[in-house]
């Protein structure tokens, strides 16, 4: 097996048709079925169950295709490591950003684009579980996260932390005359919660402040989605406790927020990358550019 029949392999598998496969390789499909039958003989068992024009992976192909498309990232990856050499910064950056720290985004991506012009940018949103998970399969470059998050495979630039707050329909604000709230009055209050789909976040953290305190939070509705608290806050199902740049970012009239008059909850979060992924120079430039400009 040579790395002409991997690549076909790989591409094959891909695109789950001998069809759309040579469209991509630019090449007959007769050769390019004579390519798999001559892998599968020489590997001796079957790669690939034919559904009519369907290819499906079989174990022993989902085997293959695991380990070739973890070595294709690392070889595409050296081949760009070597193209840079001498070069000036050009390419596409995929970012990966939970949806409470894109404001940290776009600002920078403007102000880098207007000095590396040639620099591009894919963006992706998610939880910080499945971006630290987009990471490990190198499906992206760098991720804006919220911790706790292992931190071990990782290298990281620690953004400035900030303090939560709590949040309440404007209405029910007005039957309360400090600026701030205690954490027994926000535990009899319905809750809306931010809680991640896998792994341990901001919900976590806050359920352990309630409890150290005694306290019975009245949870009346988790979800992933800080817009769907919002809307949720904004129609009085419940009140919030969110980080405070998030106020800012989604000022609503309906809304209004208190500090946490007896407790301090902090959101920490960074920027995270494999520690043993090569990054092109177009991606340690923008972290250094990232370094450079917190708190500006």
């Amino acid at each position: 097996m040579d790395m002409r029949q991997l690549r076909y392999f790989y591409t094959i598998a891909t695109e789950g048709q001998i069809t759309r496969a040579a469209k991509i390789l630019h090449m007959a499909q007769p050769p390019l079925s004579q390519s798999l039958k001559a892998l599968e003989s020489e590997i001796g068992v079957p790669l690939f169950e034919r559904n009519g024009k369907k290819m499906e992976l079989t174990e022993a192909g989902e085997v293959l295709y695991k380990k070739a498309d973890y070595f294709f990232k690392f070889f595409d990856e050296a081949l760009i490591e070597v193209k840079e050499t001498g070069e000036g910064l050009k390419g596409q950056l995929t970012v990966g950003c939970v949806k409470t720290l894109f404001s940290h985004v776009p600002q920078r991506i403007k102000s880098f684009r207007e000095k590396y012009p040639n620099v591009t940018f894919e963006l992706r949103e998610g939880d910080s579980y499945l971006l630290a998970e987009q990471l490990n399969n190198r499906n992206i470059d760098l991720a804006i996260v919220r911790l706790p998050l292992d931190m071990e495979p990782y290298s990281s630039l620690f953004l400035p932390e900030e303090n939560y707050v709590a949040i309440m329909p404007e209405q029910w604000a007005k039957s309360y005359e400090s600026e701030t709230i205690t954490m027994n009055e926000l535990a009899n209050l319905p809750l809306l919660l931010l809680r991640r789909i896998s792994g341990v976040g901001q919900y976590e953290l806050i359920m352990d402040k309630f409890e150290k305190r005694g306290l019975t939070p009245n949870i009346v509705t988790v979800c992933p989605d800080v817009d769907m608290i919002l809307e949720l806050v904004n129609v009085e199902v419940g009140a919030s406790i969110l980080p405070a740049s998030i106020l800012k970012k989604h000022f609503n009239a309906g809304i209004k927020g208190f500090a946490i008059e007896d407790e301090t909850i902090i959101s920490k979060s960074a920027i995270i990358w494999l520690k043993d992924r090569y990054l092109s120079k177009s991606k340690q430039r923008f972290i250094e550019y990232f370094e450079e400009s917190i708190g500006k």
